[in-house]
């Protein structure tokens, strides 16, 4: 089989949505996507341009192109999830983890009986969940029992008591299995338990209230002092569970992606009630964005059948087709599914939680041991080095138009980044704007105390720019005398993408570049993007500070007290910028006219009262 010729493939190809296969030479499958214009979608594999290298090399093995139309986009939704299931291509994102979630199942006995359950739901009862790990069940139920003490035991052990167990004799149980407690009591719990697992806790905390005071009223006090005992076990529960403002179930998920590895955060929220979460590390095969890697995951996770559909999903970024995945969703789980990526209030505050929670774990996994060993060794390998580099350096830059200038340090050992070493580095006493004098300054000041031991030199010093910052890099260590740290440059392409950078070699101005599945970039990436998020912090606190000091330090008549007054009342020199003048009169010593100025001086207008 010859080379693909895409051209006269695309001449015939339709504009309808559909499915295309990509096949190998050998007639293996390389590749499943769906499309809602087929010829505009394939075609955009064979532009010149501003393809990833991870592309490129799907393109290159591909020689044949099979494709099925669809008389919709959500048609083709479902095809193609069910070839990626039926033919797990390598170049697709798949999910492995396809086993079912446990649920907690209440049957439908005299006395019913709450336990774990994974697999087909046949039994006659209630389900509930699901809920991310075994675990997370066996917690929930060790709850229950404490608090409603529905028994947990098998129903054969259950049929052949002729006195009450262990469980009894520690309070975990009522013991019906021997008539101690009545069968409309033991339905009370039941019910309680049931409210508990819909999510119905303030429904149940008012019929809890209820109970207790009605117990009380009957002189019964032992039985309204477990009442109030199961009410108190609850408000703990809600206060460190629950998410205000939230009715029904929904799911929220996070992607991230970097250096070529990507993390899904799955949290599971049910009855208002947050369960728990679960980690994925789907591999990317190809330079897919966080939006990518929910549309594949999202298909896979819950098409297959096996898993309960929330009525509503939240992501931290719209994934492609959102409308047609919608649509597939609600059409698999019978009812409205809402597919949301804005959102407001508890829900925003625990989307944000579920970032950062992927954010977390990604940056973890790709720390961990085994990972940055790997890397190690591909980045000895590719630099054809006697022994693997022990410690890594990299410096980035970081201003605002010439403002506020920043240099990072920070260093990556074998186990990962050293947080301890990092450095900052406040830029003084050049031209705005200067990236090489800035540079300069900061190598000196860093590899001067290195010389003098105050530090550990390293095996390798990554300079975030081009020929000019690497030129710079050299003459400040030759000047220093140090000539065995290795100097590269990792300079951005011109689409200035991951997976397109350009490494430079100091001493012989060599460029090349990576390809961008190499653990051996990947790692490089990471350092990078280390440099590059530390600089940026760094900066944007000076700036921050800086700006902020001299905000309030310029209004005339306002001084160190006034100043104090205004940040204590507003919290920051941002809050006082946003202050109107009503709100300034409130504080102590500010007058009306005094206020006016303040107000007018922020915000630029002038005595005729327009704006400067």
């Amino acid at each position: 089989m010859g080379e693909f010729d895409h051209k006269a493939f695309l001449k015939t190809l339709t504009t309808r949505p559909g499915v295309y296969q990509m096949y190998a030479e050998d007639g293996k499958l390389l590749y499943v996507g769906k499309a809602k214009n087929l010829k505009n979608r394939v075609g955009s594999y064979f532009r010149a341009s501003g393809l990833t290298d991870k592309t490129l090399a799907l393109v290159s093995r591909i020689r044949d192109i099979q494709v099925t139309v669809t008389s919709t986009e959500v048609d083709a939704l479902l095809l193609e999830h069910n070839l990626i299931k039926s033919h797990r291509p390598p170049y697709n994102i798949l999910l492995k983890d396809d086993k079912s979630y446990p649920y907690i199942y209440l049957s439908a006995d005299k006395f019913p009986r709450i336990s774990l359950h994974r697999g087909a739901q046949k039994g006659k009862g209630k389900y509930f969940g699901p809920y991310p790990s075994a675990g997370a069940v066996r917690e929930s139920l060790h709850f229950l029992q404490k608090v409603f003490k529905v028994r947990q035991c098998e129903n054969s052990y259950f049929r052949n008591r002729s006195r009450p167990c262990l469980q009894h004799q520690i309070d975990r149980c009522t013991a019906p299995c021997v008539d101690l407690v009545s069968e409309e009591e033991y339905a009370d719990q039941v019910e309680n338990t049931s409210l508990f697992l819909r999510g119905k806790s303030q429904q149940l905390m008012a019929r809890l209230a209820d109970d207790m005071e009605q117990a009380a009223a009957e002189l019964e006090y032992e039985k309204a002092a477990v009442y109030r005992d199961q009410l108190s076990q609850l408000q703990h529960v809600q206060a460190s569970q629950g998410i205000e403002g939230v009715k029904g179930d929904l799911d929220i998920l996070a992607a991230a992606v970097d250096a070529g590895r990507a993390c899904v955060q799955v949290l599971f929220v049910r009855g208002a009630r947050v369960l728990g979460s679960k980690t994925y590390y789907p591999p990317l095969k190809l330079q897919e964005s966080p939006g990518e890697v929910l549309a594949a995951f999202i298909a896979q996770y819950y098409l297959n059948g096996t898993r309960a559909i929330p009525g509503e999903i939240i992501v931290n970024e719209e994934p492609e087709s959102s409308l047609a995945l919608a649509e597939a969703l609600t059409v698999q789980a019978e009812r409205k599914v809402k597919l949301r990526s804005r959102v407001r209030d508890a829900r925003a505050r625990w989307l944000r939680l579920a970032v950062q929670t992927a954010e977390t774990n990604l940056q973890a996994h790709l720390a961990g041991k085994q990972t940055v060993q790997a890397r190690f060794q591909a980045l000895q390998e590719l630099l054809k080095l006697p022994e693997m580099p022990e410690r890594m350096e990299c410096f980035d830059i970081s201003h605002s138009s010439g403002e506020a200038t920043v240099a990072s340090c920070v260093v990556f050992d074998q186990n990962g980044p050293r947080k301890t070493d990092y450095r900052k580095f406040n830029i003084e006493g050049i031209t705005g704007g200067d990236d090489y004098a800035a540079m300069q300054q900061a190598l000196e000041r860093r590899y001067r105390r290195i010389k003098s031991g105050e530090g550990i030199q390293p095996d390798i010093l990554f300079i975030d720019g081009g020929k000019g910052q690497v030129a710079q890099a050299m003459s400040v260590l030759e000047e220093l005398q140090i000539s065995d740290v290795l100097v590269i440059g990792v300079a951005k392409g011109v689409t200035r993408k991951a997976g397109f950078e350009t490494l430079i070699d100091g001493v012989s101005g060599r460029e090349s570049q990576l390809p961008g599945d190499s653990p051996a970039l990947h790692l490089i990436q990471q350092i990078r993007d280390e440099a590059h998020r530390f600089a940026i912090t760094g900066h944007r606190a000076r700036r921050d500070k800086a700006r902020q000091r001299s905000l309030l330090e310029d209004i005339p008549g306002v001084g160190a007290k006034r100043r104090r007054e205004l940040l204590r009342h507003f919290g920051s020199a941002q809050g006082v910028l946003n202050a109107s003048v009503e709100e300034l009169k409130k504080i102590s010593g500010i007058s009306a006219t005094m206020a006016a100025q303040i107000y007018d001086h922020l915000h630029d207008v002038g005595d005729d009262g327009e704006r400067a």
